[in-house]
């Protein structure tokens, strides 16, 4: 059945990739899942950005997808990030995450081809015609290369029953405004940008997809919470605190600097990349400890 609606919000961090040898490591990323759980993460992303899916084969993401239903058991929604550059790629994806029982899919703007608005929306229907579960746009213009606007935003909601919602990985408030007053305080949007979680929720972002919560998820779980309950000084303090860590996720192309936290903070066992993707240099590596360290993580 499709996920009730309601359930569809908060922070939902999208997990990192971990690799053991070349390969998807399995087990870490099982307990990737379980800390999420246990810190109060409201959801998972799977194969968002953070997770390298540029570097990962149609067949291993389809394998994080499958892993990441059966380990979570319904217990919080299965976002899938079922997007690519190529239709076919996108509909092979997505047809295997609502196959696997995915509770919403994410399906980022077709990238390095900017396609025209009238494009964007055909490709969208196209994708998902032929089921209902509920689907968001991924918009991340500075790694796509392309905008959604509103009214684009506007057409996609008239014809296609299961849009409910963006992911917004761009600095523009404005746009976020402009969507809720044309299709409904009810649209669905998450913030994709660490550092507007507090300004975005406070206009009416229904939550986050973080890659920051790969670190500390409880945090970002207690901000959605406190905008709920109208506590915006609550809100406000986690804003402050967070300000730092949000930063240096983006100190080199995320998931680098992810990674290599993660791996001092004993969450996953290596830091292991695939090229064009590396480590972080030694230079970055000191800078980062001086953030985990200010942020007491160390």
């Amino acid at each position: 059945m499709p996920l009730p609606l309601d359930r569809l919000k908060g922070s939902i961090p999208p997990l990192v990739t971990p690799f053991r040898n070349g390969a998807i490591d399995e087990e870490t990323y099982a307990r990737l899942i379980e800390m999420q759980i246990a810190q109060g993460s409201h959801g998972i992303l799977v194969n968002g950005t953070t997770a390298e899916p540029a570097c990962l084969t149609v067949a291993e993401r389809n394998q994080l997808v499958t892993l990441a239903i059966e380990q979570v058991k319904g217990r919080v929604p299965v976002v899938v990030a079922s997007g690519s550059q190529s239709l076919a790629e996108t509909k092979e994806l997505t047809d295997h995450a609502v196959k696997a029982g995915a509770d919403a899919l994410l399906i980022v703007t077709p990238y390095y081809t900017r396609p025209p608005q009238r494009g964007i929306i055909q490709y969208y229907l196209e994708v998902t015609r032929n089921n209902d579960v509920p689907w968001m746009i991924y918009h991340i213009p500075g790694r796509a290369a392309v905008n959604v606007t509103v009214d684009t935003v506007k057409e996609l909601k008239d014809k296609s029953p299961s849009f409910v919602g963006m992911k917004h990985a761009a600095t523009d408030l404005e746009f976020v405004t402009d969507c809720l007053a044309a299709v409904g305080r009810d649209f669905k949007i998450f913030v994709g940008l660490e550092d507007l979680s507090f300004p975005m929720m406070a206009i009416g972002a229904c939550g986050l997809m973080n890659a920051v919560g790969n670190l500390r998820p409880k945090p970002l779980a207690e901000l959605c919470e406190a905008v709920w309950r109208g506590d915006l000084a609550a809100a406000q303090a986690l804003h402050h605190k967070l300000h730092e860590i949000n930063k240096a996720v983006f100190f080199d192309t995320n998931p680098i600097p992810m990674k290599y936290m993660a791996k001092k903070l004993g969450i996953i066992p290596a830091n292991e990349h695939r090229l064009p993707m590396v480590p972080a240099t030694p230079e970055l590596e000191k800078r980062l400890d001086g953030v985990l360290a200010r942020a007491g993580l160390m």
